[in-house]
């Protein structure tokens, strides 16, 4: 039998009761984590003040930081969409918020595991635990940039919860290094944060939206691994579906456009990203693209995962060639929200790392592109004749 849920389209979703936590088909992990900090078995890393509190999917209230994040950046951002990246500091910049972008975090590794199995439950808890007393060395919280990373540490800090071996194996590793085992006591994505901010970026905004309507991918290792920790709010889709992304979208003016595979995986999916990459570029544009064309026509497709914006907008060069239904740009909604207060579309969002033509969308968001780009090619020149190293956080902020 399929687990895929029937589509009811958005103007026929009513609001859902809020759940009842005690009712929840699941355990609150967090609990477990201060048992077993109590026993001398690990270190829990405390959410900073300030938080906001959001429900989850069964009721329960997660904390979401603020201010002082250690930012987990996601391999596949900084190689194929660096604007993914220097969009969510930007934000924390304008906003005013300490944050540490560091040098020695590591790969979680999450994508050998999931695309070919070849690590092991030891090493992967081990990766976790070394960036998470990374981060606790600092001061500052975990904010994880990839949605493959929030979800694979989910599952790695239940891991680490249920299994006193796995949890013996990773605190010797960790002695070798110097350091202790800490799990956090929330896994937090930085779309999260963006959610709880997104009433402040709408007081912020300076470019109209309101003519824009946008699509949502919602990332599958967001909400579908450990399901119990992902946004739910009963205002958002009547509380069926994730709150982020789509509260976002809300907040700055634009219009929602539904579509029936809203389900569906982008395409990524790990191992036939590697091996069956001419399946994946099918799936991204046939079953996601062209569907959201036909049934909504979106400006814009807004996800909030690094392998989302990837396939789903680089896949759609191949299916143009076929003649195929395609043309919708794709953008993260730390980009969207970027844009939306004022950055620029090239020395902040980094669009031309982008595939799939954004220029009709940024005339509609009124930006003139070509003058962006005359201002970045300017940039450019100046590297070039050596007058500065890089471009800075000043020149971007500018």
């Amino acid at each position: 039998m399929s687990t895929e849920p029937t589509f009811i389209p958005l103007d026929a979703i009513r609001r859902a009761p809020v759940p009842d936590p005690a009712n929840a088909p699941t355990e609150d992990i967090r609990e477990l984590l201060f048992d077993l900090e109590d026993a001398g078995e690990l270190i829990v890393q405390r959410v900073p003040e300030p938080y906001v509190e959001v429900m989850t999917k069964y009721g329960r209230m997660k904390k979401i930081p603020l201010d002082k994040t250690w930012h987990h950046k996601s391999c596949g951002q900084c190689g194929h969409i660096p604007g993914y990246s220097t969009s969510i500091f930007w934000l924390n910049r304008q906003f005013g918020m300490s944050y540490d972008d560091p040098t020695d975090q590591t790969s979680c590794t999450a994508w050998n595991y999931y695309a070919s199995a070849t690590s092991n439950a030891v090493a992967q808890a081990a990766v976790a635990s070394r960036n998470f007393a990374a981060a606790y060395a600092t001061g500052f919280y975990p904010m994880i940039h990839c949605g493959t990373s929030y979800g694979h540490y989910k599952e790695t800090r239940a891991e680490l919860v249920h299994h006193p071996e796995l949890r013996r194996k990773v605190r010797d590793i960790m002695a070798k290094l110097n350091k202790p085992l800490i799990v956090p006591e929330e896994i937090v994505h930085y779309s999260e944060w963006i959610h709880v901010m997104r009433d402040k970026i709408a007081e912020r905004q300076v470019r109209d939206f309101s003519s824009i309507t946008a699509s949502i991918h919602p990332a599958c290792h967001y909400y579908k691994l450990v399901t119990e920790d992902a946004i739910y709010d009963p205002d958002i889709y009547g509380g069926q579906r994730t709150a982020t992304v789509t509260g976002l979208v809300e907040a700055v003016g634009s219009t929602v456009g539904d579509y029936s595979t809203f389900f569906d995986c982008c395409g990524f999916g790990f191992r036939h990203i590697l091996v069956q990459r001419d399946f994946s570029r099918s799936f991204a544009t046939q079953r996601k693209i062209e569907i959201m064309k036909e049934e909504a026509n979106p400006d814009v497709v807004i996800t909030h995962d690094t392998g989302c914006v990837t396939t789903l907008d680089k896949s759609q060069f191949a299916a143009k060639a076929h003649q195929r239904n395609v043309g919708v740009p794709v953008l993260s909604d730390a980009q969207f929200a970027a844009l939306a207060m004022g950055a620029h579309p090239y020395r902040v969002v980094q669009l031309h790392w982008h595939a799939t033509d954004y220029t009709a969308l940024l005339e509609k968001m009124g930006i003139d592109w070509e003058q962006s780009w005359a201002e970045f090619e300017s940039d450019l020149k100046r590297i070039e004749s050596g007058e500065i190293e890089y471009l800075s956080w000043e020149d971007a902020d500018a």
